[in-house]
């Protein structure tokens, strides 16, 4: 891309936000390095319209003041980042802003893509407990849909529980809701 490519010097969170809206390509900021993934795959995006709804309904049920959002730019204090869904406060998002401060995130989910797994499992998730976001989900697919849950506990993610394909499971934060990741990305 010659963006990439022309550009001097250390990336910032500016140059970034700065570069052209384009829905096939993700841009993200770790450090000063600009990081570019691919759109995600239909399975995916299936998965994640289909968790959006089902934290919306949650979220709207019990009247909880949020906003879930699908790859919006979250500003960290080491970058920038694009998670699959947010949640976080409305307040943070009325004036339609292009970027979420990470002190507005309640969760942060992450879909388990194949050529991000390292990002999506072990790097974001670091990044995010740094920032002291709440809550972490990740959402694999592989060998059977599964969805496991985390909570911030002394500045790192500790597990909470496992949704596992073809059972309901009850969800209490960021708001209670029960889920069937099975259900998430079959067509």
């Amino acid at each position: 891309m010659s963006i990439a490519t022309d550009h001097t010097g250390p990336w910032t969170v500016a140059d970034v936000l700065a570069l052209p809206e384009d829905r096939t390509t993700r841009y993200e900021l770790l450090g000063e390095s600009l990081v570019m993934s691919p759109a995600p795959g239909v399975r995916h995006q299936r998965a994640s319209f289909r968790l959006h709804v089902a934290l919306d309904a949650a979220a709207r049920a019990v009247g909880a003041p949020m906003e879930i959002l699908e790859g919006v730019n979250v500003v960290l204090p080491s970058g920038l980042v694009v998670p699959d869904l947010v949640v976080a406060d409305a307040g943070a998002t009325a004036d339609d802003p292009v970027k979420v401060d990470i002190d507005a995130v309640q969760l942060v989910v992450e879909l388990v893509s194949p050529g991000n797994r390292t990002m999506d499992r072990k790097v974001k998730p670091m990044l995010y407990a740094e920032a002291a976001v709440p809550h972490f989900w990740r959402l694999e697919f592989d060998p059977a849909p599964m969805l496991v849950v985390y909570e911030l506990d002394g500045g790192r993610y500790v597990e909470r529980t496992t949704a596992l394909a073809g059972a309901t499971t009850h969800l209490d934060a960021p708001f209670p809701m029960a889920i069937d990741p099975a259900g998430l990305s079959r067509q």
